[in-house]
């Protein structure tokens, strides 16, 4: 990777020539190019029920999916929300819509019904797809819902795939709308495109020597939510891609996971810290066979060297790598897994992907920086997204007139190349990778009617690798307490959104402008409070 000077820029770039990337095709068309060569080949695996679904059963079914949404009156341009947890359907009704020219918003099931409902408006959601477990959490949507466990789905999958209506897609149509917080604020949608999510799955696994390298013979564990920009880019996308098998696991349960492992020699498991910590806790992974495992990704979050001393100690045949990714820029930097690897270095996220550029700028003054000088990072290529839905405003402020991304974080590049994540400049904690944006929970907050102010900000745990904790202010002659304060957003927000510990004070700290001093308080909670 080398830096080139544009008007006394410092731009770094891959270590490896940029690939023709076929960024002309919609995204399905991507995935199932090389269909002809792996067409009786397992493609999905169910780990619930063990069907195989082999890529001619994935491709014909995901046809039929669109065939049939598109009966239900979806037509281009339409967002489907997709509710579900890990399935062979989740992929059905993505592949599906993406062949309508139709929008995919991915949501987590685990969602309370005020936080699905935010989303499916604000996404102009025409469809939901999910299952009768969840149907109290859209039944006042005033939409269509449709459940694959349900008679329902199955007339859809019965459709004549020969009702799929010709559609003509643009590389810059969305396809794919997850909500991200990005650097600071509320949720917002994530505008991908086509284009971009074929460059994003290229860039991994596409060419000679490929980042991430994946084959027909690897079999890959997604374990992790495919709701999730992680999950969906690096292991579905780039996996069909690829022609490698994917074992769908509904949830994390870890004997269960080792179990599959075991069962199916899975030779590629992505993973997030939490998972590592469970692994290295417990003397249950020793009773598993995990020897044909050759991979194991890490991403969402950092990852410390001893608990990666720990993990890699029970995988002998496994080489481990970290990742750098967004929702807004899929996977920038990786290249521990490539199939001619480099050297990678504790703590590094490797290099930039092809195709894409790295800048480091001065998070004060905008100028870009030379090796080993922390800035903010931001990233350049047709991977990143179009935009946030109905926020140029947000957009603007997220990616400059020059096309560059400002991530919200700051790393450095060191004379060999490789790229290190030291600090955070935006404001979100990550609860196990989850993004929890403060300025969400402080909003509910203030509605209580014992706090007139309120602050949230992280503090470092061990398992979780962030937990979000308040700082509050009582309204006058309230007595408002932790356990009632807790209690209160916890009936309001999933699970990793909770307020884990509550301090009381005189007054949040703020800048003239009234911004929160996040900093400070951050500081206060490293030295005890």
């Amino acid at each position: 990777m080398g830096s080139i000077s544009q008007e006394a820029e410092h731009v770094f770039r891959s270590k490896l020539p940029d690939i023709n990337i076929p960024d002309h095709l919609p995204i399905h068309e991507y995935c199932f190019e090389k269909l002809p060569s792996v067409t009786d080949r397992p493609c999905l695996i169910n780990s619930e029920t063990g069907i195989i679904y082999t890529y001619a059963d994935v491709h014909r079914l995901s046809r039929r999916t669109a065939a049939g949404m598109h009966r239900l009156g979806v037509r281009q341009g339409d967002v489907i929300m997709i509710l579900l947890p890990n399935s062979p359907e989740f992929a059905f009704v993505f592949l599906g819509a993406s062949m309508l020219g139709a929008i995919s918003t991915t949501a987590n099931p685990f969602y309370t019904p005020a936080e699905v409902n935010k989303q499916a408006k604000a996404s102009a959601t025409r469809l939901v797809v999910t299952e009768s477990c969840y149907i109290h959490k859209v039944k006042d949507l005033g939409v269509q819902i449709v459940c694959i466990d349900e008679a329902s789905f199955a007339e859809i999958l019965a459709t004549n795939e020969e009702e799929l209506p010709e559609v003509e897609i643009k590389p810059t149509d969305v396809v794919a709308l997850p909500y991200s917080s990005g650097t600071t604020g509320l949720p917002k949608g994530v505008m991908l495109t086509h284009r971009g999510l074929v460059t994003g799955a290229a860039q991994l696994v596409d060419g000679e020597n490929p980042n991430q390298f994946f084959d027909m013979d690897d079999i890959l564990l997604c374990v992790l939510p495919l709701f999730h920009i992680y999950c969906l880019n690096s292991v579905l996308l780039s996996g069909l891609r690829s022609g490698s098998a994917i074992v769908v696991v509904r949830k994390f349960e870890l004997a269960k996971v080792l179990e599959l492992v075991e069962r199916y020699r899975v030779t590629v498991t992505p993973f997030v810290p939490p998972i590592f910590v469970e692994i290295a806790k417990s003397a249950t992974s020793d009773a598993y066979d995990l020897s044909s495992v050759r991979m194991v990704m890490s991403g969402a979050a950092p990852l410390g060297k001893e608990l990666q001393d720990k993990v890699m100690a029970k995988l002998p045949n496994a080489k481990l790598g970290q990742g750098y990714g967004m929702t807004e820029a899929l996977v920038s930097m990786c290249l521990a897994f490539a199939k001619e690897p480099l050297d990678y270095k504790s703590g590094s996220c490797g290099t930039v992907v092809r195709n894409a550029e790295l800048k480091f700028i001065h998070p004060e003054t905008g100028a870009s920086l030379p090796r080993n000088q922390p800035g903010e990072i931001c990233i350049r290529g047709k991977h990143i997204m179009k935009g946030y839905l109905n926020d140029p405003e947000a957009t603007e402020r997220t990616i400059d007139k020059d096309g560059w991304l400002h991530t919200g974080d700051i790393g450095y590049v060191d004379e060999d190349d490789q790229i290190f994540i030291v600090d955070r400049l935006k404001e979100l904690i990550k609860y196990k990778g989850f993004q929890v944006a403060p300025a969400e929970i402080e909003a509910l907050l203030i509605t209580h009617p014992g706090i007139s102010s309120a602050a949230v900000v992280s503090m470092k745990d061990e398992l979780c690798g962030e937990l979000p904790i308040a700082f509050v202010v009582r309204s006058d002659n309230y007595e408002v307490n932790e356990d009632e304060i807790k209690q209160y957003i916890s009936k309001q927000v999933i699970f990793y959104k909770r307020i884990h510990n509550v301090f009381f004070v005189e007054s949040i700290p703020k800048s003239p402008s009234g911004k929160i001093l996040r900093k400070d308080l951050r500081g206060r909670v490293a030295s005890g409070v």
